[in-house]
């Protein structure tokens, strides 16, 4: 098959992060795979995709608005001529979804989001039907589609994004005497909570019986210029912004511990790199979080949007910050087990299955 992989945009953080690995597998199946982005937006997405060997045509048009991009998106598949469209996130999945119903193509929508908006929902939820194969990245997901989309089990698919590397280098353990250094990965928007971490940092200052320690964020976004203001209102000289990384795992081996305050998530891609680099996060208990992390096994979870909460468990892991290291390697050895990559390349054979079997019938 000649698969059309539509994507919001190619802008950089989690969401661009499987994209490689997922398209790896269709195309190891046999199958022809190229990307079309509805938006530049920062661009940062497109190297990665181009090391894989994917070709990326992109809207040249700067503003969002849909109709022109459904012509253009309707233009491009007319041109292409995909056998199948393969979708993500609510903007690319509805406007694939119309060409698709124009062009006769048969429709495949992955869903990653379990904090959908109400209009979303709607939307979705009513146009369900003109997807072939909905899949979710995560079982959280999968509980959204079935719940809020009405998603019918003989058309839903579970397919993990995360693809864990047994090989990755593992994060060397804090030792007497260093600072306790705490990273976290994400864009700088509202949903990933950093004005919480702001505020639950704010609340440690008079505490003295914590050892120094530094939090670093890795990340880039809109939301900068109010986390700058809070960090200067509450003088948190123990936290930094370093601006987006493409080095993802060299950032990661240089912390003891992860932080991921975030209001809502599907598959958090930046807590489970952390867990496969071996470092315990504290996190909050949305989206998949809660079923990957042990609570007080292999990670800290804490309730969402709660500063006092979120301060309290920073402080019993800054307190005790060998714990983070055997917290660490049970994370590890979670991850690498949940999401082998001979796990992670069965489920999306197994959806491939499905939708070629009838065809070869």
């Amino acid at each position: 098959m000649r698969i059309a992989y539509i994507i919001n945009s190619v802008e950089g953080g989690g969401a661009a992060f499987p994209v490689p690995d997922i398209t790896n597998v269709l195309r190891r199946a046999g199958h022809e795979v190229a990307i079309f982005a509805l938006q530049r937006r920062d661009g940062r997405a497109l190297p990665a995709l181009q090391a894989a060997g994917l070709a990326v045509d992109i809207h040249p048009g700067a503003q969002r608005g849909h109709l022109g991009t459904l012509r253009w998106l309707d233009r491009r598949m007319t041109q292409w001529r995909p056998d199948l469209l393969w979708t993500s996130l609510t903007r690319a999945t509805v406007l694939g979804q119309l060409v698709g119903l124009i062009r006769r193509i048969p429709v495949v929508s992955w869903q990653h989001s379990a904090g959908l908006s109400p209009a979303n929902t709607r939307l979705l939820r009513g146009l369900r039907s003109l997807s072939r194969v909905w899949v979710a990245d995560s079982t959280c997901v999968l509980h959204v589609m079935r719940d809020r989309l009405h998603i019918p089990a003989d058309r839903a698919a579970l397919w993990p994004i995360f693809r864990a590397d047994p090989g990755c280098p593992a994060a060397r353990p804090w030792q007497p005497g260093e600072t306790v250094r705490l990273g976290s990965l994400g864009r700088l928007h509202p949903v990933k909570g950093y004005d919480i971490l702001c505020q639950a940092l704010a609340l440690l200052k008079t505490d003295p019986t914590l050892p120094p320690f530094q939090v670093t964020i890795a990340g880039e976004g809109d939301a900068r210029p109010q986390i700058e203001r809070l960090i200067r209102e509450h003088a948190l000289t123990t936290l930094r912004l370093a601006g987006f990384t493409s080095a993802a795992t060299a950032f990661l081996s240089t912390q003891h511990g992860y932080i991921q305050p975030s209001r809502h998530e599907g598959l958090c891609i930046g807590v489970h790199q952390a867990m496969q680099a071996g470092l315990a996060p504290i996190a909050s208990a949305v989206g998949e979080i809660p079923y990957t992390i042990q609570d007080g096994i292999s990670g800290l979870l804490v309730p969402p949007a709660d500063p006092a909460a979120l301060a309290e468990a920073l402080a019993s892991a800054l307190r005790q910050p060998q714990a983070l290291s055997t917290m660490g390697q049970a994370a590890r050895t979670r991850v690498l087990d949940l999401f082998a990559p001979q796990r992670f390349d069965a489920a999306g054979l197994a959806i491939l299955d499905r939708l070629t079997r009838p065809q070869r019938a």
